[in-house]
């Protein structure tokens, strides 16, 4: 298995700019993974493909005002920060540029809603991020930016556009795509029809965004992010496996979720649990909780490209991408999206 074995060719005017509206108006293209049948479908007719007793499981982190900008206190030389985590008292870890010129002691001057926000760095982690101490009694997010991905270079017009409809838990540098999809008029209309929902959380770290520079992918680290998973989720999970539904996961941080728990579990019951995970999800992964995906298309050589080629299959997966680009469909984080059952 070689990272140059989940390339593909994406013309650049198909990577999305910007959401379409409403939510639901996005297209949705279905993979039969039983016969490798497409078909052409809308975001909001989803439904179909659903079945009472079915579990929707979905990621209700929730974007933090991550991106802040600033400018060095000694020299005046423009700084950007993208906070990571709050770790209380005052101090953040976040990945700083230039990072060279930010080693510890060094003050930088965040622009502030009225003025300037002095911040000091502490420390450099191991992994090259910092941490910044603030005023105790100043939350940097009140006058941060919505991270949006690099790809993106037009700027959004209502930030809540970046965010799903359920989510609660600040916490991540980047939104789970897969369910901006998904409107409240939508998920009323699924559990009336007999669809469960139940929810876990994982912080997304900038990781999601890191390419796979390496040409064996087991050798690329992935980042730690934190998870966690409630008892009403793993009573959920396990009373719809029971009864024979299926575990619809909305984004592969969800799979990510699930699949951690499992091998958390080991032949043991499913149950309440957090912490950090950095599993990485390649072809030949046993899934234990995962019976079907909505997902997002993924970018070439990533890891969230080789995890869905893990569920369907490495062939099944680029012959649909390049039905995709074919149909015009668009791509990455405001585009389109996938079904694969």
């Amino acid at each position: 298995m070689r990272t140059s074995d989940f390339d593909y060719e994406l013309p650049e005017e198909l990577i999305a700019q910007h959401p379409v509206e409403p939510r639901d108006a996005a297209r949705l293209l279905v993979l039969h993974r039983a016969d490798g049948r497409v078909e052409h479908r809308v975001f909001r007719e989803i439904g179909a493909y659903l079945r009472p007793g079915d579990l929707l499981v979905v990621n209700d982190t929730r974007v933090l005002r991550a991106r802040l900008r600033g400018r060095l206190a000694d020299t005046d030389g423009a700084v950007e920060a993208l906070l990571l985590r709050d770790l209380g008292g005052g101090y953040w870890e976040a990945l700083v540029r230039p990072g060279r010129r930010l080693s510890p002691g060094r003050r930088v001057l965040f622009a502030a809603t009225a003025g300037t926000v002095e911040a000091a760095v502490e420390a450099v982690r191991e992994g090259g991020e910092r941490v910044l101490r603030f005023p105790a009694d100043v939350d940097p997010q009140s006058f941060g930016e919505t991270p949006l991905p690099p790809y993106i270079h037009e700027p959004l017009a209502d930030a809540e556009r970046y965010q799903t409809v359920y989510a609660r838990e600040p916490g991540s540098a980047a939104a789970p795509t897969a369910g901006l999809h998904f409107t409240p008029r939508l998920l009323e209309e699924l559990q009336a029809a007999g669809v469960e929902l139940a929810t876990v959380t994982l912080h997304i770290g900038p990781g999601t965004f890191r390419p796979v520079s390496v040409e064996d992918p087991r050798q690329h680290p992935m980042h730690a992010e934190y998870y966690r998973i409630d008892a009403a989720a793993a009573q959920a999970i396990t009373a719809a496996r029971a009864r024979g539904g299926r575990v619809v996961c909305v984004g592969t941080t969800t799979v990510r979720v699930l699949e951690q728990a499992a091998l958390d579990a080991g032949d043991g019951p499913l149950t309440a649990r957090e912490g950090w995970t950095r599993l990485f999800i390649l072809p030949g992964h046993q899934f234990r909780l995962t019976d079907a995906l909505i997902t997002n298309f993924h970018l070439p050589r990533s890891t969230l490209l080789m995890l869905v080629s893990a569920l369907a299959g490495r062939d099944l997966i680029l012959r649909a991408y390049r039905e995709a680009v074919a149909q015009r469909y668009r791509f990455y984080s405001f585009g389109d999206a996938m079904l694969i059952l």
